[in-house]
């Protein structure tokens, strides 16, 4: 049974920190993409970030580069979103999904419904 276990959402004012973690289970890590989407309830997914666990390469929303970090671990298949100088507008649930097959490049390009598995999505709130 394939796994995406998201963590690490939380209440922070804005400028502050936050770490998700994204572990898997029940796939070849090195095989998937793993990307970082935000939803807002009403509205459709919205990409953020994404890593290659073949050759580490990574890809950043306009609105979140130089302020999140995408990170991967192969040891521990987990995933980290490494999110700093939070806005209020970075509110929303943040979910980690599985894609493989493809290079960042056109994993973003991947509309959310063709994505392979999704975890349960963990909530960031961000205060003004």
């Amino acid at each position: 049974e394939v796994q995406l276990q998201a963590s690490g959402g939380g209440l922070v004012q804005a400028g502050g920190s936050l770490r998700l973690s994204c572990a898997a289970s029940g796939i070849t890590f090195d095989d998937y993409v793993i990307g970082w989407f935000r939803h807002i309830p009403g509205e459709e997914p919205e990409w953020v970030s994404c890593i290659s666990n073949s050759n580490d390469a990574t890809v950043y929303a306009d609105s979140v580069k130089g302020r999140f970090t995408i990170s991967s671990d192969s040891a521990k298949n987990t995933v980290y979103l490494q999110m700093n100088s939070l806005k209020p507008e970075d509110t929303g649930i943040y979910y980690c999904a599985a894609l493989s097959g493809l290079t960042t490049a056109q994993a973003i390009r991947t509309i959310a419904e063709k994505w392979d598995y999704w975890g349960q999505g963990t909530l960031v709130t961000v205060s003004s």
